[in-house]
């Protein structure tokens, strides 16, 4: 390898391709990480978990960005942004590395911005409107511990990369587990009608955990989570129910396609667009 940083690795051959992904002076955390493949590593098993992985961020970073300007404060439009540019940075690292291993060599434009809704294998639970607050801050709740969790997991993979994706994500995701738990005592501990809407939230966010589960089954630590978390909001903790269906196998609700239209809409446009 001629060059062991390897977000320059992965984008060997791109140094002057300044298009969406290349152009946005991206600094890579991974610095000094072997992308060598390891022996006995399924190479498309690993490139199908980082595609799921990269897509699950990049869905939720796209909904935590309408966020932005209709956010309660000012202050929770940033922290919510930010939250979204973890996720972002994850899906990148994700996508990058998937288009290496998967033998396409593809860059991380081409699985953000030129896939259709049915390549897409995030959990359907991410791609949901952000109806209001509270939902959101369910959502992020529900996700954010199960992502971490999964994570903590994946932080001791065989394949290096994914390994310090992980345990990159894990510091990312402590906190974005946080923010979101911080916010459900608090709006279950509160008024009459902000303890109506936390609680409407989780109910809402509850048909989706059965395949959170499927996906990476966690139960355990994300259900110690949320009782933790309900039981200081003074909220129930709603009973699993399983849902069918799952986005994982490229089955969405209706709500992927706009949300994956608004999001590709500028790269389709001007594929070739340099600044």
């Amino acid at each position: 390898m001629s060059d062991d940083h390897v977000y320059l690795t992965l984008a060997e051959g791109h140094e002057d391709d300044t298009r969406w992904a290349y152009g946005t002076g991206f600094e890579d955390p991974l610095h000094g990480v072997d992308t060598t493949v390891p022996d006995g590593v399924d190479r498309a098993e690993l490139a199908a978990l980082c595609l799921a992985l990269g897509d699950d961020a990049l869905v939720a970073a796209q909904r935590l960005a309408e966020w932005t300007t209709r956010a309660p404060e000012l202050e929770e439009e940033v922290a919510l942004a930010n939250i979204g540019l973890d996720l972002l940075g994850q899906a990148r690292l994700l996508y990058a590395r998937c288009g290496q291993v998967d033998g396409t060599g593809r860059g991380e434009d081409a699985y953000a911005y030129f896939r259709d809704p049915g390549d897409f294998r995030n959990v359907t639970l991410a791609e949901l409107p952000n109806r209001d607050f509270a939902f959101s801050m369910a959502r992020l709740l529900v996700l954010s511990s199960w992502r971490l969790a999964h994570f903590e997991r994946l932080s001791a993979s065989p394949d290096p990369v994914l390994a310090a994706v992980a345990a990159k994500g894990v510091k990312e995701l402590t906190y974005h587990r946080q923010y979101a738990a911080e916010w459900a005592v608090r709006l279950g501990d509160g008024t009459a009608e902000s303890h109506r809407r936390m609680r409407a939230g989780l109910q809402q966010v509850n048909p989706y955990l059965g395949e959170l589960f499927s996906a990476c089954d966690v139960r355990e630590e994300v259900a110690a989570v949320l009782r933790q978390v309900t039981d200081a909001a003074g909220l129930p903790l709603p009973a699993w129910q399983p849902r069918p269906g799952s986005g994982r196998t490229g089955e969405h609700t209706e709500h992927l396609v706009p949300l994956l239209a608004e999001l590709q809409s500028v790269a389709r446009a001007h594929p070739e667009a340099t600044w």
